[in-house]
């Protein structure tokens, strides 16, 4: 496993990072002893960050990470995030706080090493009803009583180290705004080879529903690192969902069968050459190309299986891509993936 710094930070974070997102299902769904013999070895493998949520499976992922990470008597870097919901809206800081107090009780740890706000930065302020936290109004982190206060509170009580918040597209302005405060160091984004757009430029000819603007240059130019979420695009950038192959039991269950999965497939078979070329899988694939970003600072995995876990370990030492093969990854996105 290769290790890279946290922009400005002193914490420095393995290449590959284990989420314990419901995607997979692993932390959320899986046996308390398959949990415990996978987390042991992607320690083992040299895995030292953990990306966590109160909204994995209803606070579970955390109990079960805690539960597990006693078990092995390991303390590696931790992550967990807040959900900001219309419910919390009328004191925000004080719901930061108490979500942060609640993980640590699930996790039975002292502080967390990163926390983030889950909700997007947004302009003007979102429709959020019942359980909707996907963006949040630039001015409910700033204001007093606001998101960021709440996180300096924590600071300040020795509950967190750093902070961060995630990107959902369409918002560079407003997540350059945020981090131009200096109190964020680690944003979440999405960066795939179905939408590169957080680590480039949209390319021309390729159609996508949200621009990322460019967020992981504009992190690393203040200070701030990267963690990719969803790197396999929800899990279509893999050989099984090529081949319309079923889901692991663990994994969030999709109909393979619908238009979604038909265009993706699609998608995903047209970059099959970068696989196929260099010996190695899809997921592979989709995970060295977001590791040949230098901003980048972590490509989270989310993991079903020990074959998995072990496939993408090995990306880190997996050579990159050529000169040619990028070329000809730009011609596919000029033809937006075959669709």
């Amino acid at each position: 496993m290769k290790y890279r710094r946290i922009g400005a930070t002193q914490l420095e974070l393995s290449e590959i990072g284990f989420g314990c997102g419901g995607n997979a299902g692993l932390m959320v769904r899986g046996d308390i002893k398959e949990q415990t013999r996978m987390v042991a070895r992607a320690i083992e493998l040299g895995f030292n960050y953990f990306d966590n949520s109160p909204d994995y499976g209803d606070g579970k992922a955390e109990e079960n990470l805690g539960l597990v990470l006693r078990e092995l008597k390991h303390r590696p870097v931790l992550n967990s995030k807040i959900e900001i919901r219309a419910e919390n809206l009328g004191n925000i800081a004080d719901h930061v706080v108490r979500s942060v107090e609640h993980s640590l009780k699930r996790l039975k740890i002292d502080y967390l090493d990163v926390v983030q706000i889950h909700n997007g930065p947004v302009s003007v302020p979102p429709k959020l009803e019942g359980k909707v936290y996907t963006h949040l109004w630039n001015e409910d982190y700033l204001a007093p009583g606001g998101a960021i206060d709440g996180l300096l509170r924590l600071k300040r009580d020795g509950k967190l180290r750093y902070s961060g918040f995630i990107c959902r597209g369409n918002d560079a302005q407003e997540v350059c705004d945020l981090l131009d405060t200096t109190y964020f160091s680690l944003i979440n984004v999405p960066y795939t080879l179905f939408n590169p757009s957080a680590g480039r430029a949209m390319p021309d000819g390729l159609k996508a529903p949200l621009d990322f603007g460019n967020v992981i240059s504009q992190a690393v130019a203040r200070g701030a690192g990267s963690a990719i979420y969803a790197p396999l695009a929800g899990g279509a950038l893999s050989d099984d969902a090529i081949s319309g192959a079923p889901r692991h039991p663990l994994a969030r269950q999709e109909n393979a069968d619908g238009d979604k999965a038909r265009k993706e497939r699609t998608r995903a078979t047209s970059l099959a050459f970068l696989a196929r070329d260099n010996g190695i899988n899809m997921a592979q694939a989709a995970f060295r190309f977001i590791l040949d970003h230098p901003a980048v600072t972590v490509a989270l995995g989310g993991f079903s299986s020990m074959q998995q876990l072990e496939e993408i370990a090995a990306v880190p030492d997996l050579p990159s891509f050529s000169a040619m093969q990028m070329a000809r990854l730009d011609t596919a996105w000029h033809n937006n993936l075959g669709v």
